[in-house]
C-alpha cells in the first residue's frame, strides 16, 4: 500500500467495466486518481474519489491535444497511467468496413500512443523526483494470439504490445517503467457493445476484478510484463 500512498495516477477509461475496478483498487491503496471517460454521463461510473474526472475521445486528436495540454500546461503530478480503454469488432476482416477499422486503430492503439508520449515529459518529472512512474497498456491475449474473427481487433493489440516493449527500451534510461497486460478474455461485457458484428459463443472469461487487482499487484511490485500466464488461476 504504501508505495502507492501520494501518487497521483491517471486512469483512462476510469468509468468502464475494468478501469473503475483498477481507479478504486489504486485509490484503496493510497493513490490519488485522475480518470478519463467519453461522456459527462457516463462519469458517474467513475468511482466518487477519483478526482478530478476528465473528458477524453481518443477517436478525435483534438481531445487528446486538449487534455495532454491541460495536464502539462498545468504542471499536474502524474507518476502513473493505466489505459483501460478499448472498442472490439468482430467479423472477417473481408467484412470489416473502414470506418470500423480506423475506430479500433484510433481507440485501440494511436490514440493511447498519442497520449502517452504527450505526457512523457510529466513521467520524466516524476522520475526526477524518484517516484518511479509507469505507463501500464492492457493489451489483451490476442497480442499474443490472434484470433479469426478478430483480425483487425488483434492487429491492434499487437501493435500496442510492440509500442510497450520498444517504449520501455526508450524511456528505461529515464527511470519510467512501461508494462505491457495480456488477460485473456475478462468478463466486462465489452464483447456485448462490439462496433461492429456479433460475439460468438466464448467460455465464461475471468473475474474483472481480480484483472484489476492482478494489475495493481504488478504496479506495486514493479514487474515489468504481464503475460496471459501471469493472469492464470
Amino acid at each position: 500500500m504504501d508505495k502507492l500512498r501520494g501518487k497521483t495516477i491517471l486512469v483512462l477509461g476510469g468509468s468502464g467495466a475494468l478501469g473503475s475496478l483498477i481507479t478504486s483498487a489504486l485509490i484503496d491503496r493510497g493513490a490519488q486518481v485522475m480518470a478519463t471517460t467519453t461522456s459527462n454521463e457516463k462519469g458517474d461510473l467513475i468511482p466518487s474519489a477519483a478526482s478530478p474526472r476528465l473528458l477524453l475521445d481518443l477517436e478525435r486528436d483534438e481531445s487528446i491535444e486538449v487534455l495532454v495540454n491541460y495536464l502539462i500546461q498545468s504542471g499536474a503530478k502524474i507518476d502513473g497511467i493505466v489505459n483501460a480503454t478499448g472498442v472490439v469488432a468482430f467479423g472477417p476482416a473481408s467484412e470489416l468496413a473502414a470506418t470500423t477499422i480506423k475506430r479500433l486503430n484510433a481507440v485501440n492503439l494511436t490514440g493511447p500512443i498519442t497520449l502517452v508520449s504527450g505526457l512523457l515529459p510529466a513521467l520524466r518529472v516524476s522520475a526526477q523526483a524518484g517516484n518511479e512512474p509507469f505507463v501500464v497498456n492492457i493489451s489483451g491475449v490476442v497480442a499474443e494470439s490472434p484470433m479469426a474473427g478478430l483480425a483487425a481487433y488483434s492487429a491492434t493489440k499487437a501493435g500496442l504490445w510492440a509500442f510497450d516493449q520498444a517504449l520501455a527500451r526508450e524511456v528505461r534510461k529515464d527511470g519510467i517503467r512501461v508494462i505491457d497486460a495480456r488477460p485473456g478474455h475478462t468478463e466486462t461485457g465489452l464483447a456485448s457493445r462490439a462496433i461492429a458484428g456479433i460475439a460468438p459463443a466464448f467460455p465464461t472469461g475471468m473475474s474483472p476484478k481480480a484483472v484489476a487487482d492482478r494489475i495493481v499487484a504488478a504496479i506495486i511490485n514493479s514487474e515489468t510484463d504481464l503475460p496471459s500466464t501471469a493472469f492464470a488461476g
